[in-house]
């Protein structure tokens, strides 16, 4: 079996996974239609005349206008309790001292002295919680759906109907100032704009003093008539620091500030509105829907009487898009016609009329105008999309049918019937309470049919992964077949399938030609595989996993499927690693090789891993153990909670250095961290010793020596500067912010330099070429002159391999005459593994640099965890000669759910608040202009470190087992009455060949890799398809946006990137093999000459 063809079935496979995600994803997260239908004064919302008072009056369009002016200040992530008084102290009650309470106490000043001109609001914000979908709801009155939250940071042009498209329409002069996102949802849709950066969370001040700068004057000029003005820094704040951090109530009361300046310079005719987009966690992130996520703040204020009674006690909630049609009504515009939110009616009384049946004729006119307005929309959504409940959809035009009757008889007779009229004014608010309900539910629509084909091919890629690693073992197997007809047959279905869809001039959907693709291919090769292998054998052949590896797959794989579970998966994984681990010590004690045969009482459960010559002793393999438990337990203390476990407290170790406060502290946090990066070098560098690798002149062994220390000391540097920037002196700020850039680019660039020297020089042995006596071992060869086939060089590479070790080790014998060419080599057998170790260790240095300081610890964790993990396993794997070689399943499933501790360790969730967007600014800490792969590539990078590390590293569960040969071998143990014997004769003690056994077999060597991908595969496959069958199951579920969906989207991702990495890990051994042949090659001809 050749390389290539071992690479390109995987490359196939992972096709088959990548065109299911895309089916069950196209199925599942759909977006909603958007129509691009405007309102206009010229066409009113509904048949009939305009409401009462709505025509004739200067200004009038829908409905007369109240202020002629409005200012918007839109405080990012303003959580309702931030604009909260400070309450007293009540002795029975424990004091609550948080730093965001009681600063912004002019909202309460005025509401005390004023409160005929102000109204406290808590706005109920729809999630997904981010800014973006906030900014379309809040200018469109419609709802987000939850796939636009991954184009949060790539804003594009809103095509809906909206205010500002309305207040353009209208000749209204409106200036914006503050977060640049507007720049994309609105494109020269301002008279006026001052844009400025809004992805570095870390900045808190440059936006909201570039606001400032313009604010006032702006103001002052009068040349306005909508004045919005977007603040970021209570936002970056708690991304940054926290809510609880004295630099929010810094921000905030610099927003109480800006809140009282605005006021002072209000006119009558002008309306402000304070409101918060979304609010924070406790940690200070967003996404999601927790309370305290969709909590925001609203304030309205106008210096003239703007309510007709006095402020409720506790001020009332209202959905956040009942703002855009109470705006627009309020300001004499249309309503957006796609607007589902409800006007705020109390703000449509009559304030100077004292009849309170004026008041209520006014706010009931708002609600019609209103309910008109949506009432269209429905008709007009209803006939283009069609997904809309039909029976709920009859109902509620049943209900604004009767209100509207209604209200067309009391507009005939105004005076008197107050009942009647609370009664409208109810059917009405049902009406549009009932069609927001509506659309929430209705949006959520899936398409059953793509969701089904997505999991069927997933569920067939699975079975593919497993049928194939099993049949790939017997004598006789060939993959090219079965991968050229496959291919071929996929290639038919898309051509098929594109002409079909011509003729009959339907729209190509690349997703669909993928799945066709991937469906046409692997039904052929499982047709296939059942006549050729499955009818001769019986089903139960296939699963050949170990009974408790096969209980461990099936309890991960119904966790999924339980909301609690996922929530605690963190927790859960911790405790399935052990117990693997526990399980695989009870292995090697039912197989003899960690207590003594007489001690083996208990029966063994199915492990099929044939019994071989012990090389570790049992307590080394006890102790082994031990230090992965307590590994495990280490990992654990780095942990962030989820929002669903309030009782539970997450790491303060997580949190960066720059937020703690007090200096001692953070000094010993740096030397600890610095010292993590010191003890990682060392015991790379001290293993590479070990094994002879550190000793030769090639470039990737002079990096490791010279530039994997430049790395630390530049990734060290950058955190100092990183954690004291705030407290750096005026005069090196521009220095420091020089060296915030430089540094962890030449991280990235040092390590980018090692890989590509690596893959051009991937052999690191030592060679030494010496003039001695003539060879007293003959490399015997079937073939005259060079080697030309694969054959003829497999022949003997073995040869030269014993050859060059002895010579190495002065062995044989030299005379005074010279002699050939002899070249000789230091420890060829750990070539793989070093060029597996050093990649690894390349790719940790960037990827620790995009994580918090502290994060070091954990990454130290993780290879000692790896370490002791690979040495456990290879205890209870025999080395077979000349083969098959293969992984047990225990050791596969074990890498992969340390995968998965690993992401949890350094800090990360599978939900959207937790994400690390700070990663973004590594190295370029003024933004990155208009690109957004670049941000994407660095937030991924950071958030699936983890996945990608141990996919590279799957190769090392192979080639670890004959690693650990060279511990055991040196001294083999002799029968009894041999010692003697072996003492006389030590010369004749066989060398360890290691790694170059698997050059003896060379198609078993491809063979095992091939294995190896698809377990690996297998095991990630069974999680995918575990949360697309949850999140297909339980899509009607509480927790499905929450919870399900989330889930689905970060192991989707996550074997996205873990495949990647196994096919860069696979061919990075596979780039070995080719170096390790050719250089033989070249040592054959010098021999043969």
């Amino acid at each position: 079996m050749q390389k290539i063809s071992v690479l390109l079935f995987l490359v196939w496979v992972c096709f088959l996974f990548y065109a299911g995600i895309a089916l069950f994803t196209s199925g599942f997260l759909l977006t909603r239609l958007e129509l691009t239908n405007h309102s206009s004064c010229q066409e009113p919302p509904g048949p009939g005349p305009l409401p009462w008072r709505s025509q004739g009056e200067p200004g009038a369009c829908w409905m007369a206008s109240r202020f002629s002016r409005v200012v918007l200040v839109l405080i990012d992530a303003l959580r309702f309790d931030f604009a909260q008084p400070q309450r007293s102290h009540i002795p029975e009650e424990p004091s609550v001292s948080l730093p965001f309470l009681g600063k912004l106490g002019s909202l309460q000043k005025i509401l005390e002295i004023q409160p005929h001109h102000a109204r406290l609001y808590q706005s109920k914000a729809d999630p997904p919680t981010t800014t973006m979908q906030r900014l379309k709801a809040l200018t469109t009155g419609s709802l987000p759906t939850f796939i636009d939250v991954g184009s949060n940071f790539a804003s594009y042009a809103i095509v809906e109907d909206n205010l500002i498209k309305q207040f353009a329409s209208a000749g209204r002069r409106v200036v914006f100032m503050g977060d640049d996102t507007w720049k994309g949802l609105f494109p020269e849709a301002f008279s006026q704009a001052f844009f400025f950066p809004s992805f570095n969370v870390r900045d808190l001040h440059t936006v909201d003093n570039g606001i400032l700068e313009h604010l006032y004057p702006t103001m002052d000029s009068g040349e306005w008539d909508v004045l919005i003005a977007h603040f970021l820094g209570v936002d970056h704040c708690g991304h940054k620091h926290g809510p609880h951090h004295p630099e929010m109530a810094k921000k905030l009361s610099q927003m109480d500030q800006v809140i009282q300046e605005v006021i002072e310079r209000l006119e009558n005719d002008t309306l402000l509105v304070v409101i918060g987009d979304h609010g924070m966690t406790k940690s200070g992130d967003h996404g999601g829907d927790s309370e305290l996520e969709v909590s925001a703040a609203l304030f309205l204020y106008s210096p003239k009487a703007l309510f007709s009674g006095t402020p409720p006690e506790e001020p009332e909630v209202v959905p956040q898009i009942s703002l855009v049609p109470t705006l627009a009504l309020l300001l004499g515009l249309p309503i957006p016609f796609g607007n589902i939110g409800e006007v705020m009616a109390e703000l449509f009384s009559e304030v100077e009329d004292s009849q309170p049946h004026s008041s209520a004729l006014a706010q009931a006119s708002a609600l019609y105008l209103n309910a008109q307005q949506v009432s269209r929309f429905l008709h007009t959504y209803s006939a283009a999309a069609q997904d809309l409940q039909f029976k709920e959809l009859h109902r509620l035009h049943n209900l604004f049918s009767k209100a509207s009757v209604d209200y067309h008889r009391l507009l005939q007779s105004p005076q008197g019937a107050e009942a009647a009229l609370q009664t409208v004014i109810t059917e009405l608010q049902q009406f549009l309470r009932g069609v927001r309900a509506m659309c929430i539910e209705s949006w959520a629509h899936f398409s059953l049919v793509r969701m089904a084909g997505g999991a069927a091919l997933l569920a067939a890629a699975c079975f593919l992964c497993l049928l194939i690693s099993q049949w790939a073992t017997s004598p006789g197997f060939c993959l090219r077949p079965f991968l050229l007809i496959p291919v071929a047959w996929g290639l038919a279905g898309v051509v098929g399938c594109a002409g079909l869809l011509a003729t009959t001039r339907l729209k190509l959907d690349p997703v669909v030609l993928g799945a066709v693709a991937a469906l046409g291919s692997i039904l052929h090769f499982l047709w296939k595989a059942w006549a050729g292998w499955g009818s001769k054998r019986p089903l139960a052949a296939l699963l050949s996993i170990p009974r408790p590896v096969l209980l461990l797959l099936l309890i991960r794989f119904a966790a999924f499927f339980s909301d609690s579970f996922v929530v605690a998966e963190a927790r859960a994984t911790r405790f399935l690693l052990g117990s693997l681990i526990l399980l695989l010590i009870a292995q090697l004690h039912w197989e003899g090789k960690l207590l003594p045969p007489k001690l083996l009482t208990i029966p063994r459960l199915s492990f099929s891993a044939p019994l071989g010559p012990t090389r570790h002793k049992g307590t080394h393999a006890l102790g082994l153990g031990v230090g992965l438990l307590l590994c495990i337990r280490l990992a654990g203390l780095f942990h962030r909670c989820p929002e669903e476990t309030p009782a539970c407290h997450s790491s303060p170790w997580l949190s960066p250095l720059a937020s703690m406060v007090g200096g001692r502290a953070k000094n010993l946090w740096y030397g600890a961290c610095v010292g993590a990066l010191v003890t990682l070098l060392v015991a790379v560098r001290l293993w590479l010793s070990r094994y002879g690798n550190l000793k030769s002149p090639e470039p990737p062994v002079l990096f490791v020596r010279w530039g994997l220390p430049l790395m630390v000391l530049s990734t060290a540097a950058y955190w100092a500067l990183a954690s004291g920037a705030d407290e750096a002196p005026p005069r090196l700020r521009a220095l420091v912010a020089g060296a915030s850039v430089v540094l962890p680019r030449a991280v990235i660039g040092l390590a980018a330099s090692g890989l590509l020297l690596l893959l051009w020089r991937p052999v690191t042995v030592l060679a030494k070429t010496t003039m001695g006596a003539p060879r007293t071992r003959t490399v015997l060869t079937p073939f005259s002159g060079p080697p030309t086939s694969q054959a003829d060089l497999d022949y003997v590479v073995p040869q030269i391999y014993r050859h060059m070790q002895e010579e190495f080790r002065g062995r044989l014998e030299r005379t005074k005459s010279q002699g050939p060419l002899i070249v000789a080599t230091s420890q060829l057998g750990s070539v793989y593994s070093a060029a597996m170790v050093m990649a690894i260790t390349l790719l940790a240095f960037p990827l620790l640099l995009l994580h918090t300081e502290r994060i070091s610890l954990v990454f130290l964790l993780l290879f000692l965890q790896s370490f002791l993990l690979l040495h456990l396993l290879a205890a209870g794997v025999p080395i077979s000669t000349p083969g098959p070689f293969t992984v047990p399943w225990q050791a596969v499933s074990a890498w992969a759910l340390m995968a998965t501790q690993t992401f949890y360790s350094t800090g990360h969730q599978p939900v959207f608040p937790t994400i690390h967007w700070h990663a973004a600014f590594v190295g370029f800490p003024e933004g990155h202009g208009s690109s957004t792969w670049l941000p994407a590539l660095l937030v991924g990078a950071n958030t699936f470190a983890s996945h990608l590390l141990f996919a590279v590293g799957c190769p090392l569960l192979l080639l670890w087992p004959f690693l650990c040969e060279s511990q055991g071998s040196q001294k083999r143990q002799q029968p009894p009455g041999k010692e003697a014997e072996a003492r006389v004769r030590p010369e004749e003690e066989e060398e360890p060949l290691m790694e170059m056994r698997l050059r003896d077999a060379p198609h078993h060597f491809n063979v095992a890799l091939l294995q190896l991908g698809l377990k690996y595969l297998f095991v990630l496959g069974i999680q995918i398809l575990a949360c697309a069958l949850a999140a297909s199951i339980l899509r009607r579920h509480l927790m499905v946006w929450k919870v399900f969906a989330p889930k689905f989207i970060f192991e989707a991702m996550g074997f996205i990137v873990s495949s990647v990495g196994l096919f860069l890990g696979l061919a990075l051994v596979m780039r070995v093999d080719v170096a390790v042949s050719s250089w033989f090659q070249q040592l054959v001809l010098a021999q043969k000459r």
